[in-house]
């Protein structure tokens, strides 16, 4: 029996035009005057930026530099989790200002707190990090659903395509991997949480629907079926 659902953002219960159409480019616009302001007063921002330059090989006392290299990972849609945190941060103020309003599909929505209600488990998996994560669901458009979540997870578990990540997920909460349905719009992220063991569901939201043997929905909907035989 299916006790927990742990599901991907973007193409899953948000769209992805909103991550690359709203979220990027106002990180774009805002990052680089955020970071100007906080570098030197903010010892979150700073240690970020020991990590950009880390990796990056830019000096670590060259901020132009660092802005210029965070700006291409942005472009890039870049997994650095220097750049989620900064990225959550710059956002965090946009949310608060009323200047952002994260997306949730209404199928999401309403079956989000069905599935709570019905006494099911909530998680969530993103490479956005864990205050992205929080701040999106936090300052919907369709009003706060972070009550009905669990617990949340960001690349600091380890990168989503690969299979370990999911045993990391699975320890941390403590529960048989079959028991655990994961939602995601990626089948390679699909195929890494299977060969942990857990169930899955492949939101396939627009388009032809691939030739698998997987499960696949177009909305929560239908993976609510999933749910009700299992």
């Amino acid at each position: 029996m299916i006790r927990v659902v742990l599901t991907d953002i973007e193409g899953t219960t948000s769209s992805i035009s909103f991550v690359h159409d709203v979220l990027f480019p106002y990180a774009s616009e805002h990052l680089p005057r955020f970071v100007r302001d906080q570098h030197q007063d903010s010892p979150v921002v700073s240690e970020q930026l020991d990590a950009v330059a880390e990796v990056s090989g830019v000096a670590r006392e060259d901020v132009e530099g660092l802005i210029q290299v965070l700006e291409t990972w942005i472009r890039e849609d870049r997994k650095e989790t220097s750049l989620k945190t900064l990225q959550g941060m710059v956002w965090e103020q946009g949310y608060q200002q009323g200047e952002l309003k994260g997306h949730i599909y209404a199928d999401a929505a309403d079956y989000l707190q069905r599935w709570h209600d019905r006494g099911l488990r909530l998680f969530v998996y993103s490479s956005g990090s864990v205050k992205a994560q929080k701040l999106i669901f936090g300052f919907t458009t369709e009003g706060d659903f972070t009550p009905f979540f669990s617990g949340y997870f960001d690349t600091r578990i380890g990168g989503k395509k690969e299979t370990v990540s999911y045993r990391n997920i699975l320890s941390e909460l403590g529960v048989e991997a079959c028991t655990v349905l994961f939602l995601s719009d990626v089948e390679a992220e699909l195929e890494a949480a299977e060969e942990a063991g857990m169930q899955t569901a492949w939101l396939v939201r627009e388009g032809d629907l691939p030739e698998t043997e997987r499960f696949v929905a177009r909305d929560f909907a239908e993976v609510d079926t999933l749910l009700q035989k299992r």
